[in-house]
């Protein structure tokens, strides 16, 4: 099995294209998008559908903070987000509501256990941002049957965890091309970046792939037409800075 690990699409539909045609061209057989389909960009309901035939092909979808904003969102917004939550909303129809409503936390696939956030308390959207918040995540996971994977998104950046001999949890910052041992007889963790909108500096989309039967794991990067998608923002009522952060990749 060769994983395909989207998160954080937010919205944006030639980003989650790119990273799908580069998936195909790098063998993927199974896909999983692990939350926030939606927020910032200007295609929610594309992304949605193009979801909703993932899913319908096999593809694990699981919901992100985002995607429970758009299906609800605050009655009186406080914050950008709020406000975008509540056009995005207005952009979608009643069956992509219910699928995002009904799109669970986390799911186990083989050894892998796939969540938005963390996996110690998934609905508290925690960020997995340092090796403390890590070590919960994964103790979480891997007391599950046969978990010795854990693939989440939600911080917008790409990482790995691993349990080293000393039992200390270590970080690595991954190369994005380059393929990295991950096997089964270790603990993973593994954020895998944001697909629509990347946020170290580099405006390309983010996604990961796990080859289940290798245990190897690679993170990629994936040039797209970020200008275009930025564009597309601007012809939108949401604040002007979520186009800016697209071409900026902040």
């Amino acid at each position: 099995m060769k994983l395909a690990l989207l998160s954080d699409i937010h919205a944006n539909l030639r980003a989650l294209h790119a990273c799908l045609a580069h998936a195909q061209e790098a063998g993927a057989t199974h896909h999983a998008v692990l939350g926030d389909l939606t927020g910032y960009g200007a295609e929610p309901a594309q992304v949605v559908d193009a979801v909703m035939h993932l899913a319908a092909r096999g593809a694990v979808v699981l919901g992100g903070n985002h995607d429970a904003l758009a299906v609800q969102p605050p009655a009186q917004p406080q914050t950008h987000g709020d406000l975008s939550a509540a056009w995005t909303h207005g952009q979608l129809d009643a069956a992509q509501c219910a699928f995002l409503a009904r799109l669970p936390l986390h799911a186990q696939l083989g050894s892998a256990w796939l969540v938005h956030a963390s996996a110690d308390a998934p609905a508290n959207w925690h960020y997995v941002d340092n090796p403390h918040r890590a070590q919960r995540s994964l103790a979480a996971a891997c007391a599950h049957s046969g978990v010795s994977h854990v693939f989440c998104g939600h911080v917008h950046h790409q990482r790995l965890y691993y349990q080293g001999a000393a039992r200390a949890l270590m970080e690595f910052m991954p190369t994005p091309g380059v393929a990295i041992p991950v096997p089964a007889h270790r603990q993973w963790l593994a954020t895998v970046g944001s697909v629509g909108q990347p946020r170290d500096g580099d405006p390309r989309a983010m996604y990961a792939l796990f080859d289940a039967t290798q245990g190897r794991l690679t993170f990629h990067r994936v040039a797209y037409e970020y200008r275009a998608a930025a564009a597309a923002v601007r012809r939108t009522p949401q604040p002007g800075w979520f186009a800016q952060r697209l071409e900026e990749g902040r």
